[in-house]
């Protein structure tokens, strides 16, 4: 077993190693003229001055947070209770650092990859994808890589050289400071590229009749760096957070179990094998997306995924048939098969959930062709299309994964579901992947927009960037997914944590029924603040735009240049700003549940915030993707193509489904899962202090 154990951070390394094998092919590539680089140093410089100050901020909250950790664990009585909670201080410092080191490579390297797609698609689409893809893997492997290596180091360190009595209970602090880094990520880079974006696409657009991307707008060289500190940095930190929070919760649940029998046994690795496997997997699938001879991008990128999950399905049986029979017969379950099963269903689940995603925001299928008919009779049926599609379409995930959870507990009970969880994460490189790869040609087509490239260019690029809007849905819709079935492993871990029996909750106990309108309202709340940041904030870079196009002759036409750093000075101070109040919400909120209505209260509270906060992020992510698309459909020339009223509506759409989709929706993933983890954390002094009001 130790040797099983060690060899998975090794191959966590040989993500690592891969990633960076990958980066310096990508650098090598050519980087375009001087004017290129110009305009991509500019993005570059902008992105990386927000991510240092994002960071900085983020810091602050993190030292009170260690400070706090650090106040309990110095009152502790018993010594190895004041021993976990300086090791769960420690895990969540090098979670937070981890999760931020993870999100920061994503933007580093897609800062420098969108001006060599540019260059590259002066050749043709192959080479442009090449580029681009490669770039989206770097940031893919890094962040698979230091998840696994964060979660299986610390283990190996706990267990094996420290030798701790629990030496899973500290992880907990890890998967707590990579959820709160994704969460501030999420919320301040959300911010900032759909304010950036809503405000230079309203006067841009619609007011002064110029194309996207067009040099004369003053906002777009924000809007370019919001591309990347919001879906590059923004999503790299959310998978890291999603990776090491399930494999966590399904080390700690076999840890818990009565068979786990709360030693370090064959359910305690098992998952972080399995993670071992599909991270090998995920090198492997890289090396497959090609683009076929028919052109098809989006063929190209999910043959790499399909290539991972093949591969995945495979070591999966070796892993399960070598670690599984006796741990089995103890869940009740005879053989290993039926745990095999359960890894399959959560495999099932990922290429599901991505079907799905693309139904409902690909420009191939009916949902997105009916936002863009209906932009025909003007905005206001153009939004209330893409409200029905965005409600419409979380049927399908929730009843995949209500079907998945049901076959996993029949298979396994609640480790089943813990194994189907786990074994989502199997494509997360390659999703990170797709993810990146959607900024990168975004980027890519600004750049060859404002330097003027040849037409050829610019349509090479927008090809790319037309499967980048349905593979950023796409990797959303996965993000949704994996968290709910991470944010029932880490329910089923509060409740064996504190032996709370399955008559616990029950819905006539008021204290039930208490936690759960609560936790149900919190998503909405949060969407609320984030959704009014992003107006506040867009309305200010809307009137800097308008101020530069009325005060400085010239602009419109191109005889003077805009003041660009004006408009990402406004959007970085909105974002760090604006980003506080959610995050802190997020910390707070179920400790003053707990404390005062207890640990019963406590649970109904991640119920509902779990079961309100999937409905409400997949009908905002999904509607927002359909309606992004809408308008590209309408621009590909159909209902009137650019310039017709059709188009003016189907650009009100995207606006309003911007922070919808980037904002918003992403965000309630960590929401979710810093709740689940902050209450795991404090489990136990919630039921020694058992409820202020609950008498």
């Amino acid at each position: 077993m130790d040797v099983l154990v060690f060899l998975v951070p090794l191959a966590a390394v040989v993500a690592l190693v891969a990633a960076g094998l990958l980066a310096r092919s990508v650098l090598s590539s050519p980087a375009g003229n001087p004017h290129m680089n110009e305009i991509a140093d500019a993005v570059r410089q902008g992105a990386s001055a927000y991510m240092n100050r994002q960071y900085r901020t983020i810091l602050y909250v993190a030292v009170v947070i260690i400070a706090l950790f650090a106040v309990v664990a110095l009152t502790r009585g018993d010594a190895s209770e004041t021993t976990l909670w300086w090791w769960t201080t420690i895990g969540f410092a090098v979670g937070a650092l981890f999760s931020a080191i993870s999100g920061y490579v994503g933007m580093n390297v897609a800062v420098r990859a969108n001006v060599r797609v540019a260059q590259a698609a002066r050749d043709g689409l192959k080479g442009a994808l090449k580029i681009a893809f490669g770039g989206g893997a770097v940031s893919g492997l890094a962040v698979a890589g230091l998840a696994l290596l964060g979660v299986s180091g610390f283990f190996v360190l706990f267990d094996v050289v420290l030798g701790l009595e629990n030496p899973v209970e500290p992880l907990v602090g890890f998967a707590f400071g990579a959820s709160l880094i994704s969460l501030f990520a999420r919320v301040g880079g959300g911010i900032y590229t759909k304010a950036a974006d809503v405000g230079a696409d309203l006067v841009g657009k619609v007011e002064a009749g110029i194309p996207e991307d067009d040099p004369r707008n003053p906002a777009v060289i924000a809007d370019n760096v919001g591309d990347n500190v919001g879906d590059c940095a923004g999503m790299g930190a959310d998978l890291f957070e999603t990776y090491a929070v399930t494999a966590i919760g399904a080390v700690f649940l076999g840890y818990l179990l009565p068979a786990g029998g709360h030693v370090v046994s064959n359910l305690v690795t098992y998952p972080l094998v399995l993670g071992a496997i599909a991270i090998v997997a995920s090198v492997i699938g890289v090396r497959f997306v090609r683009l076929g001879a028919k052109g098809d991008i989006m063929a190209a990128l999910n043959q790499g995924v399909y290539v991972s999950a093949g591969i995945s399905a495979v070591g999966f049986l070796v892993a399960t048939w070598a670690m599984m029979p006796s741990a089995i017969g103890l869940l009740g379950r005879e053989g290993w098969f039926p745990m095999y099963l359960a890894s399959l269903v959560g495999i099932a689940v990922t290429l599901l959930l991505m079907f799905i995603t693309e139904y409902y925001t690909s420009t191939e299928y009916a949902p997105v062709r009916r936002i863009a008919q209906a932009s025909e009779t003007g905005s206001a049926t153009n939004i209330i299309s893409g409200l029905a599609v965005g409600m419409q379409s979380t049927a399908g995930p929730v009843i995949v994964l209500a079907l998945a959870t049901f076959i996993a507990y029949l298979l396994g009970g609640l480790y089943g579901i813990a194994v189907a969880a786990v074994a989502m994460l199997s494509v997360t490189g390659m999703i990170v992947a797709m993810d990146t790869y959607g900024p990168i040609t975004d980027n890519a087509g600004g750049i060859a927009e404002m330097s003027e490239l040849p037409h050829e260019v610019r349509e090479n690029t927008d090809a790319l960037d037309a499967v980048g809007n349905t593979t950023k849905a796409v990797t959303k819709g996965y993000a949704i997914g994996s968290a709910a079935l991470a944010a029932l492993v880490l329910f089923a871990d509060y409740a064996e944590r504190l032996d709370l029996g399955e008559s616990a909750f029950v819905l006539n106990d008021p204290l039930v029924v208490v936690g759960l309108l609560i936790g149900a309202m919190l998503p909405f709340l949060f969407s609320a603040f984030l959704m009014e940041s992003v107006g506040k904030a867009a309305g200010a870079v809307i009137e800097e735009v308008r101020r530069q196009f009325r005060e400085i002759a010239g602009i419109m036409e191109g005889t003077a240049k805009p003041e660009y750093g004006k408009a990402v000075d406004i959007v970085t101070k909105a974002a760090l700003r604006e980003m506080a109040v959610p995050g802190i919400m997020a910390v707070v909120a179920p400790l003053l549940v707990g404390f005062l209505f207890g640990p019963v209260a406590l649970g109904g509270l991640l119920i509902g915030v779990t079961v309100s906060g999937l409905m409400m992020a997949l009908m905002m992510s999904n509607g927002g993707g359909a309606w992004d698309n809408a308008k590209k459909y309408i621009e590909d020339g159909h209902h009137g193509g650019k310039g017709s009223e059709a188009h003016e509506a189907s650009v009100v759409g995207d606006t309003v489904g911007d922070p919808y989709k980037d904002t918003a929706g992403p965000s309630i993933n960590p929401l979710i899962k810093v709740i689940n983890t902050v209450a795991l954390i404090f489990a136990g002094l919630i039921a020694s202090v058992g409820g202020i009001l609950n008498f």
